[in-house]
């Protein structure tokens, strides 16, 4: 077996792909209805939306695949995203780089393999559209015209799903992207007993600021605000703006008492940055934390409407 090597790219494709904030989501039928499409045209038992991640093959689609993922040196997506075109294995038995795969020697008992990669919004290969098959067969250049067509739909519905859950001035997850988010974080949290926290921000005298200096410079705090914060929290941390100047941030598998402190370093780090800018005016924030409760917190609205009461009692007391 021939393991999949690593693109040139694969530092920026890995970060394309984590910016879609896509991976671990649950199913959705924008993406389901081309897979069953793709085996319905192709007359195949398996069809697969898969996105490469750094050590494992993630699928977003699965028809007639029960896994919902599989490590990336046994993919044969792993090889696909290298290519421009469909990548055809025909007889998987008779190929030196699978014969001896475990996808293949065992189930799901792979012979043919079809994928057509498909692009993040800034154009790196980040997965496949890609048929399964467990007899050998070939494609005609109209099906692989076809798959080519259907990958360029999964390609158009991860733009739709970028610009849908990404806040457009500060780059990072807006509230419909959080509320999808979030809400697979607190599952896992809940299935591995771990803490999980948010922390709900509003700028202080944002109004006041927008009067005084301009939207423009309203802008760039709120820009600065939302970069600092993608600096002071860790990466499996889910920031996003959710209103004007509100932003949150849910901290999961983390004790409270190092969320507060995490939240003093950000606050810190506002001041830092502020000064080095050598800005007119100094970023101040309220901020509230909860700690969700899974008998209080039926899903995320709630635990963010108790995070903000939280805020706004703070707030009232300054």
């Amino acid at each position: 077996m021939l393991a999949p090597s690593l693109p040139k790219n694969e530092k920026c494709r890995l970060a394309s792909l984590d910016a879609l904030n896509i991976l671990d989501t649950d199913p959705d039928e924008r993406f389901d209805r081309v897979t069953r499409l793709a085996k319905k045209l192709f007359n195949v038992p398996i069809a697969l939306v898969t996105l490469v991640d750094k050590e494992r093959q993630w699928f977003k689609s699965s028809i007639g695949l029960d896994a919902k993922e599989t490590p990336r040196d046994i993919s044969f997506c792993g090889h696909a995203i290298h290519q421009k075109n469909t990548f055809i294995i025909e007889d998987a038995l008779q190929d030196v780089r699978f014969f001896d795969n475990p996808l293949v020697v065992d189930l799901p008992d792979i012979r043919f393999y079809a994928g057509h990669p498909i692009a993040s919004p800034s154009g790196e290969n980040i997965g496949t559209l890609c048929i399964i098959d467990t007899k050998t067969r070939t494609l005609s250049e109209d099906e692989i015209a076809s798959l080519t067509e259907l990958s360029a739909l999964i390609t158009d519905e991860f733009i739709s799903w970028h610009w849908a859950t990404m806040d457009e001035l500060t780059n990072i997850t807006n509230r419909i992207g959080f509320k999808r988010l979030s809400q697979h974080s607190i599952d896992r949290a809940v299935r591995q007993n771990n803490d999980c926290h948010l922390a709900y921000f509003d700028l202080n005298d944002f109004t006041l600021l927008n009067d005084n200096y301009g939207h423009m410079i309203g802008d760039q705090v709120l820009k600065l605000f939302a970069e600092q914060l993608k600096v002071s929290f860790r990466v499996s941390d889910v920031c996003a703006r959710i209103g004007g100047d509100e932003f949150v941030v849910l901290l999961s598998d983390t004790e409270l008492e190092t969320a507060k402190q995490v939240i003093k370093r950000f606050a810190y780090n506002l001041i830092s940055v502020s000064k080095h800018l050598d800005l007119p005016y100094q970023i101040s924030f309220a901020h509230g934390i909860v700690s969700f409760d899974q008998k209080k917190h039926i899903n995320i609205e709630h635990l963010l409407s108790d995070a903000d009461q939280v805020m706004d009692e703070k707030k009232g007391k300054k």
